[in-house]
């Protein structure tokens, strides 16, 4: 990899890949919210990811945008459909789908028209439909089952401008994050990643890819995961 731009880098996984990245010599910089200046980027204001756009001098060829909401305050991920809101279901599809659209609309254009390159998205196998065996958590699924389908979509109108483009979404599993913290409880212990290895199976995972497995969705060991 020439060039690597990680979104997302204050968080847990975020920061370990930009640490990963640099320690293999990768020139990587790192985008996140609570940073400042040039580096800024909220994923509910286009006009900001529109300016970190602009700030991008060589084109990328990886992409990882690692951010994702689960709970916030004293919302979390709803247990019956009596919990279902309004507000706290466009909080989720902000975060989780459209905020990494319009990071897409921004960025893709930013890599190389020809050669080999990676769009990675965070997203979560419980966005899947087909696996859905449990119910509940109604907003996270919802929003990653569109992220998983945006994900999809970007693919195919990618591979018209390079067909060797690679937009996927990647399942970390369960990693110990802020995000995850809450509901540790019944993972087991060698289930629970720390964010240094899941940023090394990332990246793994990533250095596999090949063009026609854009649009898909994998795990952290390199699985796909039916949408």
């Amino acid at each position: 990899m020439k060039q690597a731009i990680v979104i997302g880098a204050s968080g847990g996984i975020g920061a370990a890949l930009v640490q990963a990245l640099a320690e293999e010599d990768v020139p990587v910089r790192g985008l996140a919210r609570s940073f400042a200046g040039r580096d800024h980027l909220d994923l509910t204001d286009e006009a900001s990811i529109a300016a970190a756009a602009a700030g991008v001098t060589a084109a990328p060829d990886l992409v990882v945008l690692t951010t994702g909401l689960l709970h916030e305050g004293e919302r979390g991920p709803e247990k019956s459909m009596a919990a279902l809101d309004a507000d706290w279901l466009m909080r989720q599809y902000a975060i989780n789908a459209i905020g990494p659209a319009l990071v897409a609309k921004h960025f893709l254009p930013l890599m190389p028209r020809a050669g080999r390159c990676v769009f990675a998205v965070l997203s979560a196998r419980v966005g899947s439909i087909g696996d859905n065996k449990l119910g509940g958590w109604y907003g996270y699924r919802a929003a990653k089952a569109a992220l998983n389908q945006l994900i999809r979509t970007l693919a195919i109108e990618e591979r018209r401008r390079n067909d060797r483009a690679i937009v996927v979404g990647l399942h970390p599993g369960t990693v110990d994050t802020g995000l995850s913290r809450p509901f540790q409880a019944n993972v087991r212990a060698d289930q629970l990643f720390t964010a240094d290895r899941a940023a090394v199976q990332l990246l793994d995972v990533i250095e596999g890819l090949k063009a026609p497995d854009s649009g898909r969705l994998f795990d952290w060991e390199g699985k796909e995961i039916t949408p």
